[in-house]
């Protein structure tokens, strides 16, 4: 036997009962228990006392583990982004699947005719008379009926009919097509910008209600509990205002689609959050960041100067992360030691730049090579897709759960 196929599994391989800080190979992403628990139940509760139903965005984690712990809170279904992704959650228990995008291929429109014939209950969006059309030709060869939502989107936006007199033309190409049952209305309003952007989307909101008010008035929605849905991780308060004021009526369901607040950040989330609660100061507590990558300095190459073993491999850079705290190896998590003034400058491939205070040592202790230091993320969609595993830790640091993703 090899001396490798002699090591023990548990060195350097994430398993439970692993301590973080002395068993684990880093870096590795850590999703913390604590706040991952209050998130949960903090977004849940939201869309409850808005009367609304919570189906969380699972493209940001794509962890089969994290959407069974939305579901147990309350969640009504989840949101994914591509057939293949709704494949991997419905192989995973996931039965109620919204694509909030174009089921566009052939290939793809098999995906989701086995996931319906194995008893999903599926939506997608459409947003045009071709994709209409290749819908029904698909769907009815098969003799199968495929729920869909017309996209509302903006001058300018991403996708979506442009204005009500698009979505009325569409509304009826649809019901002309058997194998199509209108379902509702789609929209999102990340993509809505301008000088008053808290203005613009809860107007846009309020036309997405006028459209499915229009499509319920003229008898074209055929589902017998249509569903309005919109709203990503930064303006959900405003469009579940509305919804809520506009009083649908029993028979409508309101759908709200954030993912990332389920561990949210450091960074663009974050700040978000404080705008969100800036408008909404009844609101009690925050989102609290769950997410971290912890990494180990492997370098102190001059004065002023830490190379630690993180990089655009391993975490989010659309915003470089945030030190937030240091350990010694095979420490404990009340021995933390503080990382005042440590700033990354640059990040490559698997190598963060870290510049250090004047005086580093301080009364932090001495700075050393294999060091650990936890890294705040930001936009957590771009740091879940790096990683096959994380670890949930509970608040020694303690590996409780290995968390599989299926990007």
């Amino acid at each position: 036997m090899s001396d490798f196929a002699a090591m023990p599994l548990h060195k350097g391989v994430p398993e439970t009962g692993n301590e973080l800080l002395a068993d684990v190979s880093l870096p590795a992403a850590v999703i913390h228990e604590a706040p991952l628990a209050h998130n949960l139940a903090w977004m849940q509760r939201f869309a409850s006392d808005h009367g609304a139903r919570l189906a969380p965005h699972g493209k940001t984690t794509m962890a089969p583990a994290l959407f069974h712990r939305q579901l147990a809170a309350g969640a009504w279904g989840i949101t994914l982004a591509t057939a293949a992704q709704c494949r991997a959650a419905f192989a995973h228990g996931v039965t109620r699947l919204l694509m909030a995008n174009q089921l566009v291929g052939e290939a793809n429109m098999a995906i989701i005719a086995r996931l319906i014939e194995a008893g999903a209950e599926f939506y997608c969006v459409v947003d045009s008379a071709a994709n209409v059309a290749q819908l029904g030709r698909y769907f009815g060869a098969l003799d199968l009926r495929l729920s869909v939502l017309i996209e509302l989107g903006i001058d300018g936006g991403r996708c979506g009919c442009r204005d009500q007199d698009a979505v009325l033309a569409l509304a009826e190409r649809v019901v002309s097509e058997p194998a199509l049952v209108l379902a509702g209305l789609e929209g999102y309003e990340g993509v809505v910008h301008g000088d008053n952007p808290e203005r613009d989307v809860r107007a846009y909101a309020w036309h997405l209600v006028e459209a499915a008010q229009m499509l319920d008035h003229d008898g074209l929605i055929e589902a017998h509990t249509p569903l309005i849905t919109a709203s990503g991780s930064a303006w959900y308060d405003l469009v579940a205002a509305v919804f809520q004021e506009a009083r649908l009526g029993p028979h409508f369901v309101p759908v709200l689609r954030p993912g990332c607040y389920v561990v949210h950040d450091h960074g663009l989330y974050r700040r978000a959050q404080r705008d969100v609660l800036g408008r909404r100061p009844d609101l009690e507590r925050a989102l609290q960041p769950a997410l971290e990558v912890f990494a180990q300095v492997v370098s102190l190459p001059e004065p002023g100067l830490a190379i630690v073993g993180l990089g655009k491999r391993d975490i989010g850079f659309d915003q470089l992360p945030e030190p937030l705290r240091r350990y010694r190896e095979g420490g404990t998590v009340d021995r933390a030691l503080a990382v005042d003034g440590w700033r990354v400058t640059k990040l490559m491939d698997q190598h963060a730049f870290v510049a250090l205070p004047e005086d580093p040592d301080g009364d932090n202790g001495e700075v050393r090579v294999g060091d650990i230091v936890a890294f705040g993320t930001s936009h957590p969609c771009l740091t879940f897709d790096k990683w096959r595993r994380l670890c949930r830790v509970d608040e020694r640091l303690r590996v409780v759960e290995v968390l599989e993703t299926c990007f």
